[in-house]
């Protein structure tokens, strides 16, 4: 898997700013396509317990 960098320190898959995570999938925000990186979130994201 390639090298991710993820901020969301809150996330479970956050290592030292990078994403470690088995896999990742981002998702539309809106049902018509996207054109910006505001129009998108990480499904993958997991709080820490």
């Amino acid at each position: 898997m390639p090298t991710i960098k993820c901020t969301v320190t809150e996330c479970q898959y956050n290592s030292n700013v990078m994403c470690d995570a088995p896999m990742i999938q981002v998702n539309r925000t809106r049902t018509e396509q996207s054109s910006t990186s505001e129009e998108t979130q990480c499904d993958t994201f997991k709080p820490k317990a």
